[in-house]
């Protein structure tokens, strides 16, 4: 990408955060509750850009989309469970675990069908 995003040439960013003229772009409703007046708008669209996403989040974020799972905490995984009736929280990567030798009996033969 970009190292700050009014170097992105096909974003609005230098419309709304910089008050640039740009004849395809037009002030969407939510960009004019920002403020009451042009320049207060800029200042406040321009801060919604000022920080970074920590590596753990962007990992999160990947991950999510990857397994195609929502992305929340325990509550909101409930939540969408119950909706759902699905598991949505996401799953651990690769196979299950082959069980110890010092498993009990009775889990080895799990899941095997009867001859």
């Amino acid at each position: 990408m970009v190292e700050e995003p009014a170097l992105y040439r096909f974003r609005c960013y230098r419309f709304n955060g910089l008050g640039k003229a740009n004849q395809y772009v037009s002030p969407h409703p939510v960009y004019l509750s920002l403020g009451k007046d042009s320049k207060s708008r800029q200042v406040a669209y321009r801060g919604l850009f000022q920080w970074e996403l920590d590596f753990d989040v962007i990992n999160d974020i990947r991950q999510a989309v990857t397994q195609n799972q929502p992305l929340g905490n325990s509550r909101f995984y409930t939540k969408i469970e119950t909706m759902t009736g699905q598991r949505r929280e996401p799953k651990p990567r690769g196979r299950p675990k082959k069980p110890k030798d010092n498993e009990p009996e009775e889990n080895l033969n799990q899941g095997e069908l009867p001859l």
